[in-house]
């Protein structure tokens, strides 16, 4: 049985009000269980390109998420499977309690209070911070905040994660800890970052972004050790980081 792509667009352009066009022609499809980062300059239209697959934006152009039409009449169902995580957990969180943050998508899908409760924990459980339920999340450290942001969109089980600049202004530890929660969910998963390490660690395919238009698209290692390519960007590795081949890299963590 051939399954749909988790993400199909097809000649995307997208304006801004002030007619600055954004998204130029974007042509991407993402197969499910795909894990994709997509990486270029500030005003390449990396975010531009996120809010089209909830449909927050609207462009011109055919975007589908799991064969369904991002339209109006599918918005709900849609904004079920694709849990879209901001860059700022405040932007997220708006609740007295994390229960309350965290219930607020299942409630709108018109689950019983039991099943509510049951989605709630298995979330937070899911992100390692279970038992905060009855905190406020202004309360946490900022990567305990990052982590309920994340549990606000698991909780209503999406097929589809998609997070904007996950590791910004996390610490190291916090944010190997997100590393390690990201590689141990098994959904298709779309990164939008300017942090090339983390795009390593968590990508499978990378897909460069430059102007609105797609520059690159290929594997993480192919596009993350090619200098020329990531210079030509304006994207840099961090001084003394290298790529190496996956395979290698985990056969010698066993060894260790």
């Amino acid at each position: 049985m051939h399954h749909r792509p988790a993400v199909e667009i097809r000649s995307l352009l997208y304006s801004y009000p002030d007619g600055t066009l954004a998204l130029r022609g974007i042509d991407l499809v993402i197969e499910e269980g795909e894990s994709v980062g997509i990486v270029g300059p500030n005003g390449a239209g990396k975010s531009t390109l996120l809010l089209h697959l909830n449909g927050i934006l609207m462009g011109k152009g055919d975007v589908r998420v799991f064969g369904l039409p991002v339209e109006k009449k599918n918005l709900q169902e849609i904004r079920r499977r694709v849990g879209l995580v901001f860059q700022d957990p405040d932007d997220q969180l708006f609740c007295p309690t994390v229960f309350e943050d965290v219930a607020f998508g299942p409630m709108n899908m018109g689950l019983s209070k039991k099943e509510v409760s049951l989605a709630v924990s298995r979330a937070l459980r899911d992100v390692g911070v279970a038992g905060k339920e009855r905190r406020s999340a202004h309360h946490l450290s900022y990567g305990q905040k990052k982590r309920v942001s994340i549990a606000t969109v698991l909780s209503m089980r999406p097929d589809l994660l998609v997070l904007d600049e996950p590791s910004s202004n996390l610490d190291p530890k916090s944010r190997r800890e997100l590393s390690e929660l990201l590689q141990n969910m098994p959904i298709t998963k779309i990164l939008v970052t300017h942090d090339l390490p983390f795009v390593f660690e968590n990508c499978d395919r990378v897909v460069v972004l430059s102007a609105g238009r797609i520059a690159a698209d290929g594997a993480a290692f192919d596009i993350l050790s090619d200098e020329e390519l990531l210079a030509e960007y304006g994207l840099e590795l961090p001084y003394g980081f290298y790529p190496v081949q996956r395979q290698r890299s985990k056969n010698h963590d066993r060894e260790m």
